[in-house]
């Protein structure tokens, strides 16, 4: 969104216009409920104009309301819908967005369907194991030692005989 708007900054001062989206990066970047009341303001501002940058804001926003979904049924009408918005814009950064989520979109939608049962309390074990393992093999020659120290830690191996230890 930000390459965008700065396109469109850069387009309006070569046509003449008055550039009226500069210094707005923040407002348009910020969600809602965390501006202030003079980004609100000049959000509605900014609004009343047909710029590229505020259709790719509006999606933006729009696309927020898809994590609001309970069931996975009507998250996915709702991401067909919006991604039908999306590709029909004619903006090209907002298009290769599409693009990733259409592609990812069993994936994604996968998580409605296992919310209530979603922790990512086990991801972040392994991520805390693998990174102590790794600071405990700093010194080590090759990273073939290092791979077979995190197979060790992470998949709890049995460890060979060796002058060193690895947990």
């Amino acid at each position: 969104m930000d390459n965008t708007r700065r396109q469109e900054t850069y387009q309006l001062r070569k046509d003449g216009y008055e550039p009226i989206i500069e210094k707005s990066r923040r407002c348009l970047l910020k969600n809602k409920c965390n501006q202030t009341r003079s980004q609100l303001v000049k959000l509605k501002e900014l609004v009343q104009y047909n710029l590229k940058t505020m259709r790719a804001y509006l999606l933006k926003e729009a696309f927020q309301h898809l994590w609001s979904y309970q069931t996975r049924w009507g998250a996915e009408r709702f991401l067909k819908e919006w991604l039908t918005q999306a590709m029909r814009s004619r903006l090209p950064k907002i298009k290769k967005v599409a693009k990733s989520l259409r592609k990812h979109q069993q994936l994604l939608l996968n998580y409605f369907s296992l919310k209530e049962r979603l922790s990512n309390g086990i991801v972040e074990g392994f991520n805390l194991k693998a990174k102590l393992t790794m600071r405990r093999s700093f010194g080590f020659r090759s990273f073939n030692a290092l791979e077979a120290a995190l197979y060790h830690t992470l998949g709890d191996l049995p460890e060979p005989q060796l002058a060193h230890k690895f947990c």
